[in-house]
């Protein structure tokens, strides 16, 4: 039997036990159904053997050497990953289309006894219901931006203030990066993974209360913020927070800490703003980051580079409430209770 994913917006559980992505490794890495596990029927290289033999030989041939392949998988999988399953359990499965690898593998455990079904029309089914909610729909969600130049712990409080019961969505977060020159913190996801977090996300947030987001750019280092939710973000108001610049530095050389103490890695993160900032100046900021004058280096990286940027970026035909906050522990967390009044407001 076939079945038809729900709107993924909808926040609704799927009614099966295991939900396995039989696609090939590199396939589920870029993304895949919420909750799903990888069981794939083909490796990465069997999948492109078995497609070259369609094109270049014959597809009769193809088939017959990937069924071969696909049941040697599935025994690995029967004799692992599945072993415990007892009489009971419901296995729904997927491919790329619904096809012959989903096909085959919910034969085989259909056939064992398990009340198996798969995804009708397969991960295309899921995918084209995702661009449908961030890329051609409207969505549903209030969005409250908190802004303020760098340095001003914005996503700290964002953080804080989901502590306190304020409904928040970390872009930074589901993006793994900190959306400045400084702020790559390991791989990005893909980007159809970055949008499936996203939905997910959004399906977890009550629609009829504000959502406290991160102001950011369109992108958040690689990777695009989907149309829908950029037009929320474009057209919301924004709670903005201003903070001095030496409190600013201060805290931005505890953030970043880690990365100054690596001054190789730090001086050509900065080697590439010499386009912009000329030899000389960033020559002075590299020489700051060797003998350790990190203080010092924010406080000219935000004067001279990010408060500028954000000057020129940032919108003034929306409606903004100013904060004045201090970025020691009680400041920061007094400005933690203030945004979380306001989004009760």
């Amino acid at each position: 039997m076939a079945y038809t994913l729900p709107d993924p917006l909808s926040g609704t559980s799927l009614p099966f036990d295991t939900v396995i992505d039989v696609r090939s490794p590199s396939e589920f890495a870029e993304d895949n159904v919420p909750g799903a596990i990888s069981l794939p029927v083909f490796s990465d290289e069997e999948r492109a053997k078995v497609g070259t033999i369609y094109v270049q030989e014959s597809p009769f041939l193809a088939r017959k050497i990937g069924a071969a392949i696909l049941a040697r998988n599935a025994a690995a999988h029967l004799e692992g990953p599945l072993a415990d399953k007892d009489g009971g359990w419901k296995p729904l499965v997927y491919c790329w289309r619904g096809g012959q690898r989903s096909g085959g593998f919910a034969t085989i455990l259909g056939q064992i006894g398990w009340r198996v079904e798969k995804v009708e029309g397969g991960y295309q089914s899921y995918r084209r219901s995702v661009v449908k909610a961030l890329y051609e729909g409207e969505l549903p969600h209030h969005v409250v931006l908190l802004d303020g130049n760098t340095g001003t712990a914005k996503t700290d409080l964002l953080h804080r203030v989901a502590e306190r019961g304020g409904q928040v969505l970390d872009l930074e977060g589901l993006a793994n990066h900190r959306g400045s020159l400084l702020g790559n913190v390991g791989p990005q996801p893909a980007q159809k993974g970055f949008e499936s977090a996203l939905l997910q996300a959004l399906a977890r947030l009550d629609p009829a209360r504000p959502v406290l987001v991160e102001a950011e750019s369109s992108k958040v280092g690689e990777l695009l913020v989907p149309p829908a939710f950029w037009k929320r973000m474009i057209e919301a108001p924004r709670l903005t927070l201003a903070a001095g610049l030496e409190d600013r530095a201060r805290y931005l050389a505890r953030v970043y800490a880690e990365l100054a103490a690596d001054v190789p890695a730090l001086n050509a993160l900065l080697g590439q703003l010499t386009r912009l900032h000329g030899r000389e100046r960033v020559a002075s900021w590299q020489a700051m980051a060797a003998v350790g004058d990190v203080m010092q280096l924010a406080a000219e990286l935000c004067r001279h580079h990010y408060d500028p940027r954000y000057a020129k970026s940032r919108r003034s035909d929306t409606p903004k409430t100013r904060l004045e906050i201090t970025l020691d522990e009680d400041g920061l967390n007094r400005a933690a209770d203030r945004i979380a009044a306001e989004l009760k407001a």
